[in-house]
Formats: C-alpha cells, sequence, structure tokens
C-alpha cells in the first residue's frame, strides 16, 4: 500500500471536515500519516511527529490553497514527495483539485492514474563578506523589499557578477517560473510556463521612468544587494511569503538553482494556460 502524508490547513478546513472525508476515502487503501497534532480525528491514522510525517511518506495531500502546499513545499522537496494539492482556496493553481473532484482525485492517485511535474525551486544564501547568515529554498520567489515605515530602497540586481540594474524602488522580486503566476505577476512581472527554469526579476512600485521586468539564466547566480546611496540601510528578505531576515547595505542575496525539484502531482487534462486564463480572467 502507498504511504500517504495527509496535511490539512485548518483555517481553511473548518473543524478539519474535508480531512475526515479525504481520510475515509482513503482508509484501508493505504497507510496514513498525520501530524499528531490532529490525532483529535482518530480513526486508523499513524499520529506522529510532524518532521516523521514527511520522512514516512511516499505522497503527500495538502489540504488548503496554493499558500499551504507553499509552506509544505522545501520539505517535501528535500525528500522527493510528490504533492497533490486539494483546493480549499481561492486561486489554485498548484492545487489544481476542487474539492468536489476530490474522490475521483482520489482513486486516481491510488490507481497510478495521473502524472508529475518537476518545477524548479531556487536556494537562497545571505551572505555577509565570506560567512552565510542564512540560507533557505524557496519555490515561488524571493523578496528584497523595504522595512515597514521606509519610502524607498536602492536595490542592485547581478547576474554572474554582470550589472543587470540598479532600481529605486519598494522591492524586488526574484520569481521562479512557478512564482511567476503569483507575487511577481500582481508587480507586473512576466509569466512563464512553470516546467521553464529561469527567473523573473520584477520591481515592486518603482520610482523610475522606464522599469521593465528581466528574465535571467537558471545556470547563472543571482545576485542582490542594496546600492546604499538611497533610502533605507536596511531591507526584509522573504521566501515564499514567510520573513527569512533583514540584510543591511554590505550584505548580500545570493541566489543559485536548488539541486531539489518540487514534485506536483497532476490529475487533470486542464493545461496551464487554460488554468490561467480561467482563474485570472
Amino acid at each position: 500500500m502507498k504511504k500517504i502524508a495527509v496535511i490539512p490547513n485548518n483555517s481553511k478546513d473548518l473543524g478539519l471536515l474535508n480531512t475526515s472525508r479525504l481520510v475515509k476515502l482513503l482508509h484501508g487503501k493505504a497507510d496514513i500519516y498525520m501530524d499528531e497534532a490532529y490525532s483529535v480525528l482518530g480513526m486508523n491514522i499513524n499520529y506522529v511527529s510532524s518532521q516523521e510525517v514527511y520522512n514516512n511518506a511516499d505522497y503527500a495531500v495538502v489540504l488548503g490553497g496554493d499558500g499551504t502546499i507553499l509552506r509544505h513545499a522545501s520539505e517535501c522537496a528535500k525528500r522527493g514527495i510528490p504533492v497533490l494539492g486539494i483546493n480549499l482556496g481561492k486561486i489554485g493553481f498548484m492545487a489544481e483539485v476542487e474539492i468536489d473532484n476530490m474522490e475521483t482525485a482520489v482513486f486516481k492517485l491510488l490507481s497510478d492514474d495521473f502524472k508529475i511535474e518537476k518545477r524548479m525551486m531556487m536556494k537562497a544564501q545571505v551572505k555577509r563578506g565570506d560567512e552565510v547568515q542564512i540560507s533557505f529554498h524557496a519555490l515561488n520567489d524571493v523578496v528584497v523589499s523595504k522595512p515597514a515605515g521606509e519610502k524607498l530602497i536602492g536595490i542592485e540586481l547581478f547576474t554572474d557578477g554582470e550589472a543587470v540594474n540598479r532600481y529605486t524602488a519598494d522591492g524586488l522580486i526574484i520569481a521562479t517560473p512557478t512564482g511567476s503566476t503569483g507575487y511577481s505577476i500582481s508587480a507586473g512581472g512576466p509569466v512563464a510556463d512553470p516546467c521553464m527554469r529561469l527567473y523573473a526579476a520584477t520591481p515592486i512600485c518603482a520610482h523610475m521612468l522606464s522599469v521593465r521586468s528581466a528574465v535571467l539564466s537558471s545556470d547563472k547566480e543571482i545576485k542582490v544587494k542594496l546600492d546604499g546611496e538611497y533610502g533605507s540601510m536596511e531591507a526584509v528578505v522573504t521566501a515564499d511569503g514567510d520573513v527569512q531576515g533583514y540584510i543591511k547595505n554590505t550584505d548580500e542575496v545570493v541566489i543559485t538553482e536548488s539541486e531539489y525539484d518540487f514534485k506536483l502531482i497532476r490529475i487533470g487534462s486542464q493545461s496551464f494556460y487554460d488554468t490561467l486564463i480561467r482563474k485570472l480572467s
């Protein structure tokens, strides 16, 4: 039997009603693993620590939205666990299965009737001189932005040591193709096929007469730093919406392609572009 991690978002699934329904669909057909925090559900489930949920799973089913998937993407990617998303959110580019179609999706998962898409991830390091201060992985984007209350920041962007542009803006988004339909698109960034391997660098609210997004090769090292001549001497660094830390004027954010790919289970036949038009029209 397949070993399946069930990962709910209890703020989206009030009372865990849909989670209970999912567990009943899997009962007797798969070994189910869940965080021990959900042991209130009872049933025939292996309740383990949060890390053991990942360590025991062959597959993961996430109930929530794209944000819920993002929160678990790194841990699943590091272990090579393919993820099926059940959409309880609004958009659902990655969480493609609507709740009314959950039974069909579970049947196809158990029957191996699905495809796996590999999505590139990025690895980011905050460096102070030669010393790495923070290191993390992101599926959607890494954002360097002004601290709350500050006006603007000056940002410099480099690829393999060559200057790409200097921005006076609220911040700069470095997005993967998966992240191109997230924060990046709202800032005017391009949409990329999620199975491509590239970065899209897009400034946030740039105070400039002429500014465009830059599409950069994932084979090259990307570097972001404050220019120190304008605005705040500090900036916030976030990954997939979560704050990772702060950089000062002498620090650098160095981005390379992660050694991990995120594996997304696709059940339906609808293309990315069909979903794009349907969700964002």
